[in-house]
């Protein structure tokens, strides 16, 4: 169906509608701090219940306090999301709190560098199951809830070192190449059924967990050097992308990854 010059203008009179997503259901995984905070925070001054999880206890329920006193419910629970049963235990959980989820944002991650001739193989494993096995779980797992509603929106949080290789980064930067692809796979699969499944990349963001990284004068300069915008992300950075993939705005966005980057991958 074409639409008319006179459908284009009703639906732009209601344009603002696309972004409402008040009385929503999201589960945030990684949640507790960082990234994963900012956006629980995000969603819930757009009106979103959110329910925070991590392996806890940091974070956690000071977090869903914080979303309570917005306004929307604020809710945690304690998981390791590498156990598929702690996994289903966390939907469970859920959907006894909300009835329904419309939203997963999976931001939990971690990272290891070290030289590749003696990386650790333990530390490997670690990596690969706390930034891919447990996004897998956690899609699967939500997912078929959202399959049965014919709805969904699932946010996973990758990096632009899923576009790059790094020295002594055989895990992390994988691990988010992986994320990519898996991202786009369920977004093949999971698309006609009404579930769009996409990701977002930042680039160095400052946050704890990148504060030790980037205390180091000459790798903060060498970071600023490749961001044209000439500055680190913001945890605020995340709050219109995170808003937009979550709505109707974003409809037709299935499979793709955002890069919120200043630029970096475009230099």
């Amino acid at each position: 169906m074409v639409l008319e010059l006179n459908d284009l203008v009703n639906e732009a009179k209601n344009i603002n509608n696309q972004f409402n997503i008040k009385g929503k259901n999201a589960i945030v995984v990684g949640g507790n701090k960082g990234l994963g905070q900012a956006m629980s925070l995000a969603l819930a001054g757009a009106g979103v219940n959110v329910c925070v999880v991590s392996r806890g206890p940091e974070g956690l329920s000071e977090t869903a306090e914080a979303i309570n006193s917005m306004g929307p419910a604020g809710n945690y629970f304690s998981a390791d999301v590498t156990d598929e049963r702690q996994v289903k235990n966390m939907v469970d959980f859920v959907l006894s709190k909300y009835k329904k989820i419309d939203i997963l944002v999976n931001s939990q991650g971690t990272g290891y560098l070290e030289k590749s001739e003696i990386f650790d193989a333990m530390k490997w494993q670690e990596v690969m199951d706390v930034n891919l096995k447990s996004v897998f779980l956690c899609c699967k797992n939500v997912g078929k809830h959202m399959l049965e509603r014919k709805n969904g929106k699932i946010i996973n949080i990758s990096s632009v070192r899923g576009f790059q290789g790094r020295k002594e980064d055989l895990a992390y930067a994988p691990s988010k190449g992986a994320v990519n692809q898996l991202t786009r796979s369920l977004a093949i699969e999971w698309g006609p059924e009404g579930i769009n499944v996409n990701a977002i990349a930042p680039v160095f963001t400052i946050t704890k967990m990148s504060k030790s990284f980037l205390e180091d004068k000459n790798r903060l300069n060498w970071v600023l050097d490749r961001i044209p915008m000439k500055r680190l992300g913001q945890l605020d950075d995340l709050f219109g992308p995170v808003i937009f993939l979550a709505s109707d705005a974003s409809k037709f966005i299935n499979g793709h990854i955002l890069l919120v980057d200043g630029g970096w991958i475009a230099a």
